[in-house]
């Protein structure tokens, strides 16, 4: 951002006041964000377009109700953003299957075929593999995974965005991580091997997020 570029916050209380530009100004600057943290909840390029635009909606609606200093505002919009996915799941059976477990025995089985699942696969086959995983997650450790480890959000930050205490956010990322870890590793590896796997596997997603 620009030195004399106004603060997210700045142009969230100028939309809140009826200015057209600030919105325009906002979206073209955190649109990506938000479309990231709901194609990481969902997969579908087309649910992640929608709730990016049903998201800049409420905030036209709702700009006043921000508070500054109580979480960011990149904070604020994946809040809003993730109960327009959990809507939109609840309204869609079809993606609910993801937490059935299906889905997750397939991939599974998947990379117990492989000693080194994602060493031998290229950049695009990595990313396509994690981010599977990452959808395997049930929706509470998958959305705290996504905010903290995709997103990079704070734990405070997330903990707002997701209506929860600090220490629940922290529990469900442990979760999260630890059953990342088991589907990305082989039985033969050692549990420090399976989080450096596990780190790496996070990392790899971080660095293609201006991809998504």
């Amino acid at each position: 951002m620009h030195s004399d570029a106004p603060s997210d916050d700045q142009l969230l209380g100028r939309v809140a006041a009826g200015d057209a530009e600030a919105f325009t100004a906002l979206f073209r600057r955190r649109q990506g964000d938000v479309y990231r943290f709901a194609l990481h909840m969902t997969a579908s390029p087309a649910i992640a377009d929608d709730v990016t635009q049903e998201t800049f909606l409420a905030v036209m609606r709702d700009a006043q109700r921000f508070e500054p200093g109580r979480a960011t505002v990149v904070a604020w919009l994946c809040g809003i953003a993730r109960n327009h996915v959990r809507r939109r799941l609840e309204r869609d059976r079809a993606l609910q299957s993801l937490d059935l477990g299906a889905d997750d025995l397939d991939l599974e089985a998947r990379l117990a075929t492989d000693h080194d699942p994602l060493g031998d696969l290229t950049r695009a086959e990595r990313l396509a593999t994690l981010r599977e995983a990452v959808l395997t997650l049930p929706f509470r450790y998958r959305e705290a995974v996504v905010l903290c480890d995709l997103q990079e959000l704070s734990y405070a930050d997330a903990a707002t965005a997701l209506g929860c205490a600090l220490g629940t956010v922290r529990s469900r990322l442990h979760r999260g991580r630890a059953l990342l870890a088991k589907k990305l590793t082989t039985p033969a590896q050692k549990p420090r091997e399976s989080a450096s796997s596990v780190n790496k596997a996070l990392r790899i997603v971080r660095s293609a997020r201006n991809l998504a």
